[in-house]
């Protein structure tokens, strides 16, 4: 008996939200038997679940030993942060090339029309979500859907350390977190067509944050660890 997809796709959903938030611990093993109570499902879903998030980098497996959450390390973010680079430097200067006028009218909409809730009272919960979706139609400009698949891969595995980080940065600056003016100023090069002003943009844009990344993943096991645990 075949396992229904809309089961797997489910439970799939509900698992990667757990592991893009860290409600499992770094390097903890899962328990299956749990898990699949949890979520009102059978062993095989699960399993197939699991092993789709194993390829994606959300979860590990250890022959003999089961499905562990991935790890959360300096290196290893560190990694993430420049894959994401890569992929969004690439993307900014094929964009300028690439660009469809319509689709660029749309970015260029989008971004006026989110201008106003990039202000101290805004969330960094909403304010990560506004950026992701840029960046990720800035990256949809260029008509490649593997780099569009990449980058949403990356988004996921990084996005707990970069709400973190805007939390801190809130805290320090009184809740002044970002503005949209890096986004501007990537979008005028690509609506020019310059990709190499495109690609420096987004370079400047992007390493503004590198050196704080051990101590985002500092302040997430913090968040993570509470005495009792």
């Amino acid at each position: 008996m075949q396992t229904a997809p809309a089961t797997v796709e489910r439970t799939y959903l509900q698992l990667k939200e757990m592991a893009v938030n860290y409600d499992f611990k770094p390097d903890s093993r899962l328990n299956e038997t749990e898990l699949a109570k949890k979520l009102a499902t059978s062993r095989t879903p699960l399993r197939e679940a699991l092993n789709r998030l194993v390829a994606e980098g959300f979860f590990t497996f250890r022959s003999g030993k089961g499905f562990f959450c991935r790890s959360l390390n300096p290196i290893g973010i560190m990694h993430l942060y420049e894959a994401r680079a890569a992929i969004e430097c690439e993307a900014a200067s094929l964009a300028a090339h690439r660009a469809d006028p319509t689709k660029l009218k749309e970015l260029e909409q989008y971004l006026d029309e989110s201008k106003a809730n990039y202000t101290p009272g805004t969330s960094p919960t909403e304010l990560l979500r506004m950026d992701e979706a840029f960046h990720v139609g800035l990256t949809s400009l260029t008509d490649n859907k593997e780099m569009i698949r990449l980058l949403e891969n990356v988004n996921d595995r990084i996005r707990f350390i970069r709400l973190i980080d805007l939390r801190t940065l809130a805290e320090r600056n009184g809740g002044e977190v970002v503005t949209i003016r890096p986004h501007a100023e990537i979008l005028q090069a690509v609506k020019q067509g310059d990709s190499e002003a495109a690609r420096q943009a987004m370079v400047q844009h992007l390493t503004k944050r590198l050196e704080a990344v051990t101590e985002n993943v500092r302040n997430a096991f913090a968040e993570l660890y509470t005495p009792g645990d």
